[in-house]
């Protein structure tokens, strides 16, 4: 006896696309009206990597900056708190970034002395750089989504190509709308995790791709909406476990792996969860859709 369920996913389809069209018209709103909070990476400024040989906590650090007129952004621990340890990221899109790094080592070695701290490494990203810095970034992701475009519409059929590359799309958007939303500085590890996303989203749209394609193969007869909803039906067990896997990996290092990796893993968690929903509510129910247009158009 068989157990595998019998969801009617594809009829779905019109809620889901409701729903994502929505947060997508939210996050370009968003975008217009707070924008990202880009760091230090893409706006341009000053990263500063110190250690201090006695107790210091972040909090202080930061009015102690503030206090002495350094434009701080962020400040995050880096290891274990004993480590004393930090990453302070200051902004600036103009002036001289030489001198705020200087004017860092003059205001620490004012309060703490100067031979009560090290600088481990001190990165200076001019604005101009920044700029340059961020469209790359972003040419980055459109180069990934067409390419794979490409990829599946080699592999399997054109018809399969569009609902994946909108999946992608949906999930890259609303990633950087739950940025809008947090106010989460969006740097190039951001970025890393999008492209991240991306390859899970599709490698998980892949596997049922071709469940659709030797289902459909065995069942010539078949209608392409009964086909999806087999196909999905049979693979969602696959898609549960693997997915609550990456979850669970992300959910730790997102809680327990300190403020450096903290909004990488914000980002993949959130991509996570999205790449399992826009795969089934979108990418493969659209295939039919699609089909079903070209079939009129012709």
């Amino acid at each position: 006896m068989s157990t595998t369920r019998n969801v009617n996913y594809v009829g779905m389809f019109t809620w889901a696309a409701v729903g994502s069209m929505i947060l997508i018209i939210a996050t370009i709103a968003g975008l217009f009206t707070k924008g990202l909070n880009y760091g230090v990476d893409f706006r341009g400024g000053v990263e500063v990597q110190v250690k201090f040989q006695d107790k210091v906590s972040s909090m202080e650090l930061r009015d102690l900056l503030i206090a002495k007129g350094v434009p701080t952004s962020q400040i995050q621990t880096i290891g274990d708190d004993d480590q004393n340890e930090f990453l302070l990221k200051l902004e600036s899109d103009k002036g001289d970034l030489n001198a705020i790094s200087n004017q860092v080592s003059a205001v620490l070695g004012e309060k703490y002395g100067e031979n009560k701290f090290e600088i481990l490494k001190n990165d200076i990203v001019g604005p101009k750089a920044g700029a340059e810095l961020r469209t790359s970034a972003f040419k980055a992701l459109a180069w990934a989504i067409l390419v794979i475009m490409v990829y599946l519409a080699l592999r399997f059929d054109y018809k399969f190509a569009p609902g994946a590359i909108a999946a992608l799309i949906h999930d890259v958007v609303l990633i950087v709308g739950a940025f809008v939303l947090t106010q989460k500085e969006f740097s190039l590890q951001i970025v890393a995790a999008l492209l991240a996303i991306i390859g899970y989203s599709v490698n998980d749209t892949v596997v049922i791709y071709d469940r659709v394609r030797e289902v459909e193969l065995a069942n010539p007869n078949m209608s392409t909406f009964d086909i999806i909803n087999k196909s999905i039906n049979e693979t969602m067990s696959r898609t549960i476990i693997t997915s609550l896997t990456v979850l669970s990996v992300s959910l730790v290092m997102l809680f327990w792996g300190g403020s450096v990796i903290h909004d990488f893993f914000f980002a993949m968690t959130i991509g996570v969860v999205l790449g399992v929903y826009s795969t089934i509510f979108i990418a493969v129910p659209m295939t039919a859709f699609f089909e079903r247009f070209v079939k009129k158009a012709a």
